[in-house]
């Protein structure tokens, strides 16, 4: 299982249930690499989505204790309520096609159990009020690609990806 997201020079995430900043090439990294995957999110990541609507050729797994059950049939997609039902959704997709997209309690919890982070680090502050966990500090992490500074939107950003060697099994 892997996470992707892009984060500040502070390590934030987001502000107001939002992004930060509207960054086309990052989003275009986003959509090519789970485009056909499996994204496993928070409540409130989906509701922050256009229209509350879940994304399209994805599998789309949330986290929702106690969620509309109805409104996932309908809407296409699938809800768990509890970690231990997440683990064992998340089980029956091959570990590289799976990815954490959010929030910051998702991340935080689901973390461990990711052997990669795909990180667009952008050049700026964001004004965050939601942090990642800063990886350059956590055992078991380390960057392991880097690339060159790209211009987006007027932001400098740099694709990265750090590596877990010791994940956790669900």
């Amino acid at each position: 299982m892997q996470a992707i997201l892009h984060c500040d020079s502070k390590w934030g995430i987001g502000k107001r249930n939002d992004l930060m900043f509207s960054l086309k090439k990052d989003m275009k990294f986003f959509r090519e690499t789970t485009n056909g995957k499996v994204v496993v999110m928070g409540s409130n990541t989906l509701l922050s989505f256009p229209n509350g609507k879940p994304l399209k050729n994805r599998t789309n797994i949330v986290l929702w204790p106690e969620g509309p059950k109805e409104r996932a049939k309908e809407d296409g997609f699938i809800m768990v309520e509890s970690l231990p039902e997440l683990f064992e959704e998340i089980k029956k997709y091959k570990a590289d096609d799976v990815f954490v997209i959010g929030g910051a309690m998702m991340y935080h919890t689901m973390l461990p159990y990711c052997s990669r982070v795909l990180l667009t680090k952008v050049e700026a502050d964001g004004g965050a009020e939601v942090f990642f966990d800063n990886l350059d500090e956590l055992d078991n992490w380390s960057m392991t690609e880097c690339s060159e500074p790209v211009e987006d939107n007027g932001y400098t950003i740099r694709f990265t990806t750090y590596t877990n060697s010791a994940p956790k099994a669900l």
